[in-house]
């Protein structure tokens, strides 16, 4: 029987998200923020249903996050989301003073890397960065998203 690890099993609660995107035709990404051992926010990419460029699953999650909690502060919050932020959403995980952020698949297309920048902003609230969290699962739905795109 596979053990989980517990980033794995609150990655795996993202990854529910990354289906709904998929089911939807959407870019799989999910994501979800904990607070205390409880998601307080979750979200995938609506950037299609919503014809909204920011709609990417960090930010509907931290929305929803901030809502939950009636704070944008989303102090001794963790974020999880299956691919790695893109630099908007890294920025909204720094203005949102997330403590933790874990990823699962590292973004090599644009060549951004979340660590790299944020060692150049010195964040005094991003405490932690974590990638490769059910990296192999992560990148397989982005995978299969985008050979089935083709096929059309």
């Amino acid at each position: 029987m596979l053990e989980y690890s517990e980033n794995e099993i609150w990655m795996l609660r993202a990854f529910k998200q990354a289906e709904k995107a998929y089911a939807c035709d959407e870019v799989p990404i999910g994501c979800i923020i904990v607070h205390d051992n409880k998601i307080i926010g979750q979200g995938h990419n609506m950037v299609e249903k919503l014809k909204d460029s920011t709609a990417h699953a960090e930010m509907l999650s931290i929305t929803s996050a901030a809502n939950y909690i009636n704070d944008w502060r989303l102090n001794e919050c963790s974020i999880y989301v299956t691919k790695e932020p893109c630099i908007m959403c890294f920025g909204a995980i720094l203005n949102s003073r997330i403590k933790n952020l874990f990823y699962g698949v590292e973004d090599s297309s644009d060549g951004f890397q979340v660590k790299v920048l944020n060692e150049n902003l010195f964040s005094k609230h991003l405490e932690k960065i974590q990638s490769g969290i059910l990296g192999d699962k992560c990148k397989s739905i982005l995978k299969d998203f985008f050979e089935q795109k083709r096929k059309k």
